[in-house]
Order: C-alpha cells, then structure tokens, then sequence
C-alpha cells in the first residue's frame, strides 16, 4: 500500500535521494530552493530554504561520506550536513556555467560531476570544488550525468539534444557518442503511418547497473534506450524497451534485488514500472533470435488488436486513436523490445506526471519513492515481488 510523506515541502518536488547503508537518510529538493531530510519512516529530519530561492533541481549523498549531502540550485551546488540543516557547511558558487539540472558522484566520493543548460559537464574535484574538467560536447541542455561504478574516471551524460556520450576524464572528448534518433529513425521507419508523429527521443535521464556494463536512458520517446559497454569501453549493443506511452521522465537501476538488472521507469504518462531486463538481448545477447522474435511480437499486437476490437465500442475516438499510435510505436521499437512481451513485473498507476524516481530499502522493505507535481512523496513498496 502506498504511503505519503507530507509537510516536507510548500512547493513541487523535483528531486529525491537516497544515503547507502542500511540506516541511511533521504532527501528531497522541490521549487524555491526547499531541501527537506526524512529518516526511513517519512519523519522530517530538517528543512532549510537555500539562499536565492533558486529551484532545488538535484540533490547527492555522498557514498564514501554519508554526512555530505550536495544539492544544485541555480548555477550553484550547496554542501550540507543532513542531520544538521543549519546552514550550508561549503558553497561552490559558479559549478554550473548556467542552471544546473543534475549532479552526480563517483564511488570514491572524490568527484563531483555537474550538468547545466549550456550543455557542459563540469567535473569537480571533492573536497574543495575545483573545476577540474569542463566536458564540451552536447548541443542542449545536459539533463542527467551518471558515473559507472567501479570505474571513477568514466561518466555518462545525456541531453535534450538526444545524445548520450561516455567519457574518460583523462580527455576532453567522448569516447563514444550514441544518437538517440538515429537509433529511434531506423526502427520506427518501416512502420509510421502517413501523418503519424513520434515524440524525439531526448534524453531525461541515465543510469547505470551495479555491474558498470549496462545503462538505461529514459526519452522523450516513451522508451528506455538500453546500451551495453564492451571491453575497451566500446559500445557493443544497443535497444530498448517501450516503457510509457508518453515520454519516460526517469529510470533508475535497483542495486537491492535479486539481480543488478532490475529497472525501475517513471514517466508523464503517470505511471511507475519495474522492469527485469536480465533477459534483454542487450544484457544477454545469446537469447536474441530472429527467428522467434518476429512471431513473438506478431502475436502480441494481434492479442492487442482484438482486445482494442472489443473496446472500441466503448472507448471515445480520440483515446482509441492514442491507443492505436501506442501500439504501432511498440511493434515500430524493433526485436530489441520484445523479450518484454509481458510487460513490466510491476506496474502502478502512480496518476500523477513523475517528476523524479529514487529506490531505498526503507526499514528492510524495498521500495520506489516517487516525486510528482505534488509538494508530497510517495512510497510505493515492491514487498509483492
């Protein structure tokens, strides 16, 4: 059953975070430069406005240091200490060249890598703050930056130009960038009606596994763009899964289950879902077959066809006509989608527009905490798996 955790904000929450370890803390960052901490039962820890009012758009524990908890609002990021939310412990002013949308930490805790507006990645140097590598690549925004555990010198980051790169931080330039459209373009060319649009797949956010080899990128698109790195840091394989039927706003890898490849999604379609993508063609190359993909996914667009049939009856023409455009995209989205013919291990109905997804381990019980357009957040428990 869904619980709500209230009176943490007055205003929209934009983000969420976990601290790793058992008894770790969480927080939340919403409009106007509210942080909120909460301890595991949704008890309110503190609260502190941060200077500027400047939206709270990403907040970061530390893993090596548990009592750091960064938090980006305009082109600053503001150290706190979360269970003393006093004041700001360290300010790195200027981290960000414009509005920073998302912060991210290595495993060592020793830096910190910044996405802003202009596009650029900034990567800090912890502690300090020292700009230590500006990353110059994307063509918009730079929405979402993930480091690859196990790897402190190789990051992720993906943008509203649809690209997703990774990096070496030993250079200024990508080691391989993968065009979110053009990977998009082949798959749904043979099967866009005349006059059909598909929303462009640009890109909200990135994670990766706790294996540091696969990572999912949630897009405009609706889908998760799955890509494997190979040995040499090279891109073996790439697909997806058609997760929502409107753009998919998050998607975060759960490092707390049975396996490292479960995939919890959020999008504005109001919907929550965990996916097992242990069987993925990308994760598990040998389960790709040609031979039984095409049937398999034949078969389940004629089950939809005649449960469409059955509803239409009752269903307004315009509805009918989204749900017609979501089927056609999920046969468009290629073989790469079709070991998830039975769709995700869990779906809930969450109702409202995800704004931001965290899995924790909330007193033993694993769970998804969601932030949406509310000033509330919500705790779904995955104890049903």
């Amino acid at each position: 059953m869904a619980r709500q955790w209230c009176d943490g904000h007055s205003t929209s929450i934009l983000c969420v975070g976990a601290s790793p370890g058992p008894g770790g803390l969480l927080a939340s960052g919403s409009e106007g430069g509210e942080v909120t901490v909460w301890s595991q039962e949704g008890t309110i820890i503190g609260r502190l406005t941060l200077t500027g009012e400047e939206d709270s758009t990403s907040v970061a524990f530390s893993p090596a240091a548990p009592g750091l908890l960064y938090v980006s609002h305009g082109d600053a990021v503001s150290v706190l200490d979360p269970r003393n939310l006093k004041g700001t412990v360290e300010e790195f002013q200027g981290a960000g060249e414009e509005e920073i949308n998302a912060l991210a930490l290595n495993d060592t805790g020793s830096a910190l890598a910044v996405a802003d507006d202009s596009g650029a990645v900034r990567v800090l140097e912890l502690p300090g703050g020292k700009v230590c590598r500006t990353l110059r690549r994307h063509t918009n925004i730079c929405s979402s930056v993930a480091f690859r555990p196990h790897r402190p010198n190789n990051l992720l980051s993906a943008g509203l130009d649809m690209q997703v790169m990774l990096w070496g931080l030993q250079k200024t330039r990508p080691l391989w960038t993968l065009n979110l459209q053009d990977v998009s373009e082949e798959e749904d060319d043979h099967q866009q009606r005349p006059g059909q649009l598909f929303n462009p797949p640009l890109a909200h956010c990135v994670s990766v596994a706790s294996c540091g080899n696969i990572l999912g990128c949630a897009a405009e698109d609706g889908r998760v763009h799955l890509m494997r790195i190979g040995s040499g840091s090279k891109l073996e394989q790439q697909g997806a899964v058609k997760a929502h039927s409107q753009g998919a706003s998050q998607a975060h890898f759960v490092n707390f289950l049975s396996h490292p490849y479960w995939l919890a999604t959020g999008g504005n379609d109001g919907q929550v879902a965990l996916w097992d993508i242990s069987k993925h063609p990308v994760v598990t190359p040998e389960g790709k077959t040609g031979a039984t993909a095409a049937p398999r996914r034949k078969g389940k667009n004629k089950l939809k066809r005649k449960e469409q049939s059955q509803d239409k009856a009752k269903t307004p023409p315009k509805v009918e006509a989204e749900k017609e455009e979501a089927t056609a995209e999920e046969a468009a989205a290629g073989a790469e989608e079709v070991t998830e013919k039975s769709g995700p291990k869990l779906r809930i109905s969450h109702g409202d527009k995800v704004n931001w997804l965290c899995p924790a381990v909330l007193k033993g019980e694993p769970s998804l905490v969601v932030a949406d357009q509310s000033c509330n957040l919500t705790v779904h428990p995955l104890s049903q798996l």
